[in-house]
C-alpha cells in the first residue's frame, strides 16, 4: 500500500528543510535531532523519508527533486526530468490537451503543463493521487488530478500511459502483468489521435504492435525507457534517442535492415545500447562506414575513425586468441595492470578472467573478447 503525504508535512516547509538539514549532517542520528526539536515520531519519521528520496531524486530531476514529494516505488518509476520534458514538447506540438494515464506522483503531468498543454492525470490509487496534487500545486501548475480508472477514463485528443511495473515489491518484466496490462490498455489508447505509453527498456519486439513506432531512450549510456507512439504519434518503425552531456541524438530507421560482415578493422566501435535495442545497428554501421565482426554480436569495425554520439569508439591494437594461457605473458609483455575486459558472444565471465591473467604493470588497456567468423578472439584496444 503506498504510503499517504501528512498534511501538516506538507504544509510546513519549515520542518521540510530542517530534515533534510538534520539528515546530511546527523546521518542515523537525524530522528533523535528531530524528536528533541519537539517533532513528534511519525512525522519526523515522514519528513526524513521525504529528504531522503529528494537526495536519492536528484539524478532524475536534479534542484527540482528539492520541491517534489515522492514515494520509493513513485521515485524508481518515474521518468528522468529532461526526457519527460522531451515528450512533452513532442505531444506539445501536435495536441492541446492530454490525459496522462497511470500518472503515479504526476512527474509527467507536470512537464505536459510546462509544456503548455491542458492536463488531466489520471491514478486510481487515492493516496498516490494525493502526491501528484501535491506535486503540481508546488510548482504551481495547472494539473486536474483524477482518480479513477485508466481503462474506463473518458481521453482528451491525446493520451499517455505509464502502467505501474511494479507489484508486490518485484518488477515485472512481461508487459501482461503491468497494472494494467500492455495490451488492453494498447487497445485503450488507440481510441485516440496521438498517444504513447512508457515502458521497461528490456520490452520484447514481439510486443510492438503493428504501425507503432518504438522509441529506445539512454541517458549518459544508460538505456533508461523505452516507448511505443501510436496513432499519428508514429513517425518511423524505430528510433534510437541519447541524451549526452545534455544534448539529444536521434538515429531512426525501420529496424529490419541488416550490416554487412567482415573481417577486423583498425577500429571497434560498441553501440549505445538504446541503438541496439532499436535494432538499428545496420543504420549506424551506414552512418559509420563499418560492418559487422560476426551477423549476431553488436560490435561494429571500421578502417577509419568517425566521431558519433551513438557508439563508443577503440582503436584495434591486437588480436589474439581468446585462450587466457596465451593471453597472460602478451599482456605480460606489454606491461599491462589495469584492464578492462568487455564481452560480447563468448560466455565468459570477466571478473574470473581477470583473475586467471594475474595483471601486473603500469599501462592500461582494454581487451574486447568476442567472435569473429565463428572463433573467440580477444581484441586489445586503446581508447580512441
Amino acid at each position: 500500500m503506498e504510503p499517504s503525504l501528512p498534511e501538516a508535512l506538507l504544509t510546513d516547509p519549515g520542518l521540510q528543510a530542517r530534515a533534510a538539514e538534520v539528515l546530511a549532517h546527523d546521518g542515523d542520528r537525524a530522528p533523535l535531532a528531530l524528536r528533541k526539536a519537539g517533532v513528534e515520531p511519525a512525522l519526523a519519521a515522514a519528513a526524513l523519508t521525504l529528504a531522503d528520496l529528494r537526495r536519492h531524486a536528484r539524478p532524475k530531476f536534479g534542484d527540482l527533486a528539492d520541491r517534489l514529494y515522492f514515494t520509493r516505488a513513485g521515485l524508481e518509476q518515474a521518468t528522468r526530468w529532461p526526457v519527460a520534458v522531451r515528450r512533452a514538447s513532442r505531444f506539445a506540438a501536435s495536441a492541446g490537451e492530454v490525459t496522462d494515464l497511470c500518472c503515479g506522483l504526476g512527474t509527467e503531468a507536470l512537464a505536459f503543463a510546462q509544456a503548455g498543454l491542458e492536463v488531466e492525470a489520471v491514478e486510481m490509487n487515492e493516496a498516490t493521487a494525493g502526491f501528484a496534487k501535491a506535486n503540481a500545486a508546488a510548482l504551481d501548475l495547472p494539473v486536474r488530478v483524477t482518480v479513477a480508472d485508466a481503462l474506463q477514463t473518458p481521453l482528451a485528443e491525446s493520451a499517455f500511459a505509464d502502467p505501474a511495473r511494479r507489484s508486490g515489491g518485484t518488477r515485472n518484466f512481461n508487459p501482461a502483468d503491468y497494472s494494467p496490462s500492455l495490451d488492453p490498455l494498447l487497445t485503450r489508447l488507440r481510441t485516440t489521435r496521438f498517444a504513447a505509453v512508457k515502458l521497461g527498456p528490456g520490452i520484447s519486439h514481439d510486443w510492438i504492435p503493428e504501425g507503432a513506432e518504438a522509441e529506445w531512450v539512454s541517458v549518459d549510456r544508460d538505456v533508461v525507457e523505452a516507448c511505443l507512439w501510436l496513432g499519428e504519434a508514429a513517425q518511423t518503425p524505430r528510433r534510437a534517442s541519447l541524451l549526452k552531456s545534455g544534448t539529444w541524438h536521434e538515429l531512426t530507421g525501420t529496424g529490419e535492415e541488416r550490416a554487412e560482415v567482415g573481417e577486423v578493422a583498425d577500429y571497434l566501435y560498441e553501440p549505445d545500447g538504446a541503438v541496439i535495442r532499436a535494432g538499428l545497428i545496420a543504420e549506424l554501421a551506414e552512418d559509420l562506414n563499418a560492418h559487422m565482426g560476426s551477423e549476431d554480436i553488436a560490435y561494429l569495425y571500421g578502417d577509419t575513425l568517425t566521431e558519433t554520439a551513438f557508439a563508443r569508439a577503440w582503436k584495434v591494437e591486437e588480436v589474439w586468441p581468446l585462450h587466457p594461457k596465451k593471453l597472460k605473458p602478451l599482456l605480460a609483455e606489454r606491461g599491462i595492470g589495469r584492464l578492462t575486459i568487455k564481452q560480447r558472444g563468448t560466455g565468459i565471465d570477466p571478473a574470473t578472467l581477470r583473475k586467471q591473467l594475474k595483471l601486473k604493470g603500469p599501462e592500461e588497456a582494454t581487451l574486447v573478447a568476442t567472435r569473429l567468423a565463428g572463433a573467440h578472439v580477444a581484441i586489445l584496444c586503446s581508447e580512441a
